[in-house]
């Protein structure tokens, strides 16, 4: 019988080596490194639009004030006002640094905003002219 025997010096051994194992963990601690990042900007993001969320939220809850009591611009309402006549059960707070939003106390006028977000990180949140129009 005649048969072919394997050429030593050609043959490859099965398996991984250190390099390559070293290659694989390097790639997916890059794409956990990535995703990460990519987490870290969209809470970002989603806190922000949660605080402008806020801030309209109170802006709806004065203007309701307003218009139950027969209230003028320029006088008083205070976050006391919205939470004892059932408005909120707590003011909001901005969800990045819990913090409590400066209100002006006085009814504001249309287009003006009665609370602003004093969040240090990554700044304060403002509301563009546009989306305040019809307040």
């Amino acid at each position: 019988m005649n048969y072919l025997e394997p050429n030593n010096k050609w043959a490859r051994q099965r398996g991984t080596t250190l390099i390559e194992l070293s290659v694989v963990i390097a790639v997916i601690l890059l794409l956990v490194g990535v995703l990460f990042i990519g987490v870290t900007a969209w809470r970002d993001g989603a806190n922000r639009s949660a605080c402008l969320v806020n801030m309209a939220s109170i802006q709806k809850a004065v203007r309701g004030y307003q218009n139950l009591h027969l209230l003028n611009v320029g006088d008083a309402v205070t976050a006391a006002n919205l939470t004892g006549d059932g408005y909120f059960g707590a003011v909001p707070t901005c969800p990045i640094g819990n913090t409590a939003y400066n209100v002006t106390g006085t009814v504001p006028a249309l287009g003006a905003q009665y609370a602003t977000c004093v969040s240090a990180a990554p700044g304060p949140h403002t509301l563009t002219a546009a989306q305040t129009a019809n307040w």
